[in-house]
């Protein structure tokens, strides 16, 4: 497989049935799925805190990247090049699990299937988090992405996955040392900052929105990407992302998206497996997705008006559990209920992905489910 080359994507969803668990991987190149040398991306969710010393993003991160080594010809340093988003915390019912995407080789046919396309942005320095700079490098990221994917039109992206640098002490210490100073020393807040930022620099790339002004980025809510999930922690310094859309690439999943309107908007999940291509009744339930749904992707947030569908919410007066962990729990036990599968991907942190108080919804089925 030549560097950059658009190819068919196979998706496969594994269990980490411990935090440095890589055997599903392990298994589906055993089995000949895919080689270690196809795999280009994981997007994965592991059982830490999600929180800023949130290790366990760490740790599944290195056991992934070593059966990669161990099975296939590149090197270490190839293999760190490979983006790798791990979303911290399964509060409630959510699942330890990861969905590794590779290229592998399918005739080309007219009809768009999943295509993958990654890009390191340009280093993002401390004091860029939260401002117009920040927005550029990811924005630029993107449009290098999804070029790698073989996709033209931004209307044919569906799931833009990030992963960027948030503020440490450590960090804020380095600003300081060249004379700069930082949105927050806050280091939690910074996660959403960071999260936010990235989300409009995905929406500026794909043409959603124009460039923001500094005074809109983390405060004009009604500014947003449909397509965005952005997470953010201490492993990098660049934001990684990961395009998933549709072109006619061969191959057997397509991808599709929509938004979730509010914690509760169930109907939001079962629209982007329409969009993805599931022929679903109008009241849809998880029986009838007879097993042809890879995964969904959704963000979410505790609704910054404290009401929902006009009821009264306490989670953002909670000084016991944060609200971060609470709303991740909530929507992963709907997103759960709607697919009858708690390894389902929610990450919290929906500042500027989706509408406010809800988050987007990414979703890849498989149009020809394996018997």
């Amino acid at each position: 497989m030549a560097k950059g080359e658009v190819m068919a994507i196979e998706v496969r969803k594994v269990v980490l049935e411990n935090v440095s668990d890589a055997t599903g991987l392990e298994l589906l190149i055993d089995e000949g799925v895919f080689g270690a040398d196809d795999v280009i991306a994981v997007i994965g969710k592991t059982e830490g805190n999600g929180g800023v010393n949130d290790f366990t993003r760490i740790l599944a991160d290195q056991a992934f990247r070593r059966v990669l080594m161990e099975k296939g010809t590149r090197s270490e340093d190839e293999v760190g090049e490979i983006p790798m988003v791990w979303s911290g915390g399964v509060d409630g019912v959510l699942c330890p699990h990861a969905t590794v995407f590779a290229r592998v080789d399918a005739e080309p046919g007219p009809e768009p299937r999943v295509t993958v396309g990654i890009a390191m942005s340009d280093v993002i320095l401390p004091e860029d988090i939260g401002r117009p700079a920040m927005v550029e490098k990811v924005a630029e990221g993107v449009r290098r992405a999804m070029k790698d994917a073989g996709i033209t039109d931004p209307r044919d992206v569906h799931y833009v996955q990030t992963k960027t640098p948030l503020l440490t002490m450590e960090t804020i210490a380095e600003a300081k040392a060249r004379g700069n100073d930082v949105i927050t020393e806050q280091t939690l807040e910074s996660m959403d900052i960071s999260n936010g930022t990235t989300a409009l620099g995905i929406a500026v790339g794909l043409g959603e929105i124009e460039m923001p002004t500094a005074e809109q980025i983390c405060r004009d809510v009604s500014l947003y990407s449909s397509v965005a999930s952005c997470s953010s922690g201490v492993e990098l310094d660049q934001a990684q992302t990961v395009v998933v859309g549709n072109a006619p690439v061969g191959g057997r999943y397509r991808a599709g998206h929509s938004v979730m309107d509010d914690a509760l908007d169930i109907d939001g999940v079962y629209e982007a497996m329409r969009s993805a291509g599931l022929d679903l009744p109008q009241s849809a339930k998880a029986q009838d997705l007879g097993g042809r749904l890879v995964n969904v992707f959704v963000k979410c947030e505790a609704d910054p008006t404290s009401r929902l569908r006009g009821r009264r919410q306490v989670m953002l007066n909670d000084s016991d559990v944060h609200h971060h962990r609470q709303i991740k729990g909530a929507v992963g036990g709907v997103v759960g209920a709607a697919t009858g599968d708690p390894a389902v991907f929610v990450s919290v942190g929906a500042l500027h992905q989706g509408p406010s108080g809800g988050g987007t919804v990414a979703a890849i089925v498989d149009l020809e489910p394996k018997v």
